[in-house]
């Protein structure tokens, strides 16, 4: 069954009255002590996102503290070295903090202050969403606890160290996969038992409903700016045009493509494929993954032969999880956007070739959405255009591509 995306009408609030896109995808299944809480938050964000003057605070943190707009640069280099289509940059690295994570940060910060709440929770896997918190938390003095898999403390030391200088707790996760879909499970039963003092951060376009609202919302900021910048570089949307975007749960996705969901630009999410000789993976859009129900919200996700959530693994940190954001699965079936999928290998070289010819640096999530513009690119004509949202710098994966490649380019 396909579903038409109505136009005109934010994609976040395209559900029906149990929250549910298409029928089939998001709603909240969550226990009945979460019920008060979700509805008080939901009541919350509902109003304030027609507050003038929440819009207006908003707004003035975007520019003043994310430093907002972030740049929109032609990888001329890389262009001619491949062939075929142009191909640009929204480099959102370039935000406070190095990720698109701060936008969704900053946003529940000012939303916990409004609710009177003093402390903030939120899950990690890459640490971006972590360090964001942590650096919002700190700005808008907010005692932070971070969730963690054990596995991502590991390999995404960097951020781990610069969360502690912020003053958040970190807590490790040593169950099941030690990585995110570990420690979203682990931060939410938290909040479960701590949500009158508490308010929740979801790191991503997961979760019951209003945590995949709220996220999507904040990160609408990447293509309200870049919509104003495609148009300064070409006088309007170019005709064939191809916003390209990592996906694992989807945020960074949703917040690059927002402003474009009207026009004729074409989306494509590149999951993460894992290694190349493993039947593991983290791209259920990819793989024809079932619906299940995951963290609150029924999604397309990875599962066994016995319906239990599948293991998974990808090289990237901020990739690795099972599930993919509601809004993802509602644009999948509507044929609005397409998904496919990168391996651990072509992220590396993707990583390579752009760090080589250009002036940036992306982290191992969006290297995966350079290799699906490395592929597409030569088999295009040169008045086509193909944007890629490098939402994430390196700095966080330096010990894990010294490791794969024996140096690491900044």
């Amino acid at each position: 069954m396909n579903f038409k995306i109505k136009k005109g009408i934010p994609l976040i609030d395209q559900h029906d009255k149990n929250f549910m896109y298409g029928g089939k995808f998001g709603g909240n299944f969550i226990p009945e002590t979460l019920k008060k809480p979700i509805d008080d938050l939901t009541e919350l964000f509902s109003k304030l996102r027609k507050d003038k003057k929440f819009l207006k605070e908003r707004d003035f943190y975007f520019k003043n503290y994310v430093g907002a707009p972030t740049p929109f640069i032609k990888l001329q280099k890389l262009t001619d070295y491949l062939g075929g289509a142009q191909i640009y940059a929204k480099v959102v690295s370039e935000a406070n903090g190095g990720a698109h994570k701060i936008y969704n940060a900053t946003v529940h910060c000012l939303i916990a202050n409004k609710a009177g709440k003093k402390f903030i929770v939120g899950d990690t896997g890459a640490g971006y969403a972590g360090k964001m918190l942590s650096m919002a938390a700190k700005k808008f003095g907010l005692k932070c606890k971070i969730f963690m898999g054990a596995k991502d403390i590991k390999r995404q030391r960097p951020n781990v160290e610069a969360m502690k200088k912020n003053g958040a707790d970190i807590v490790p996760v040593t169950t099941g996969s030690q990585t995110l879909v570990d420690a979203v499970s682990e931060c939410m039963r938290y909040w479960v038992a701590n949500c009158d003092t508490t308010h929740m951060c979801v790191g991503s376009t997961v979760g019951p409903n209003i945590f995949v609202k709220i996220c999507a919302w904040s990160t609408a900021q990447i293509s309200r700016e870049l919509m104003i910048q495609v148009k300064e570089e070409f006088g309007k949307v170019p005709e064939r045009i191809k916003l390209l975007n990592c996906v694992g749960g989807g945020s960074s996705a949703m917040g690059f493509w927002n402003e474009f969901m009207d026009t004729n630009a074409e989306f494509i999410g590149i999951e993460a494929g894992g290694p190349k000789n493993s039947k593991l993976h983290a791209a259920p859009l990819t793989n024809g993954s079932k619906i299940g129900i995951l963290h609150g919200s029924a999604q397309y996700v990875i599962q066994d032969s016995e319906g239990q959530i599948g293991r998974t693994e990808s090289i990237s940190a901020g990739l690795d999880y099972p599930g993919i954001s509601s809004l993802h699965c509602f644009l999948k079936d509507a044929k609005r956007a397409k998904y496919t999928s990168a391996s651990d290998e072509e992220a590396l070289k993707a990583y390579q070739l752009v760090s080589k010819f250009e002036n940036i640096s992306p982290s191992l999530e969006p290297s995966h959405a350079f290799a699906e513009a490395i592929k597409l690119a030569p088999k295009l004509k040169s008045s086509e255009v193909i944007i890629v949202n490098s939402c994430g710098d390196s700095m966080k994966d330096k010990d894990i591509i010294r490791q794969k490649l024996g140096s690491y380019v900044r």
